[in-house]
């Protein structure tokens, strides 16, 4: 049985650090490196080009930013693209606009090697990378301070709809959400593309920042008594349109 192969471009504007993520990517047999950028504009340009699974993208970068770069790459492949977000600080606003442009989570370029390479695996098989607890700070402390008026913006949304919206936002699968609700799977699938519709979104990342932005979800809530606090674990994002 042939391996699954997953396409990755790099960038960031240090060369040192885009030659390290690019030998540490291309020592993987599963990983492949189809190019380097060392700015925004060229990233681009590379990803219309070549069609990469996954970028990891620098934040900060001069000309066209990281965050620039990362909400173009989303549009024009329509979230087949992958994009994880490289940054040295683990509170960084940059990452959270990221986040709601639909970037697919982020990793600390001091992160250990393996880390980085289980993300870029993670965000190829279709998952989100919201399951850190440094991740949910980050949800936690930016939401408070974007916080929107849930009614107007939540209303299109059906009663199950926005519970089904509020278990995307506490971790789950489409499975997982399918067993707490009591409904088939398809049917969660359904919903959550019918949510994304609605509301205009591209991502299961999306998805959980409008929840906790519009309140559906407080920071520092838990889900349930007992269990783990809101978006403490892996986040599933399909990046095709069925959701």
């Amino acid at each position: 049985m042939t391996e699954s192969v997953t396409n990755v471009l790099v960038v960031d504007d240090q060369a040192m650090i885009r030659g390290g993520l690019v030998a540490l990517l291309s020592a993987e047999s599963d990983l492949r490196v189809l190019a380097e950028a060392d700015d925004g504009r060229t990233a681009v340009s590379a990803v219309r080009r070549r069609r990469p699974d996954v970028v990891l993208m620098d934040v900060r970068m001069p000309g066209k930013d990281g965050i620039s770069a990362a909400r173009e790459i989303i549009e024009c492949t329509e979230g087949q693209t992958a994009v994880i977000m490289l940054t040295v600080y683990d509170l960084d606003e940059y990452v959270y606009s990221a986040l709601r442009a639909g970037a697919s989570g982020f990793v600390l370029k001091d992160a250990p090697p393996e880390e980085l390479v289980r993300a870029v695996r993670t965000v190829a098989s279709g998952d989100a990378l919201l399951a850190p607890s440094v991740t949910r700070r980050l949800l936690h402390r930016f939401a408070a301070l974007e916080m929107r008026e849930a009614s107007s913006e939540l209303a299109a949304l059906t009663e199950r709809e926005k519970d089904v919206l509020l278990e995307v936002a506490r971790g789950g699968s489409n499975a997982e959400i399918a067993a707490n609700l009591g409904l088939a799977e398809l049917t969660v699938k359904s919903h959550v593309y019918h949510v994304m519709q609605k509301l205009n979104l591209s991502s299961r990342t999306q998805l959980v920042i409008t929840a906790y932005e519009t309140g559906l979800v407080c920071p520092g809530q838990d889900s349930t008594p007992g269990e783990p606090p809101v978006a403490s674990a892996p986040v599933r994002m399909e990046r095709d349109k069925s959701a």
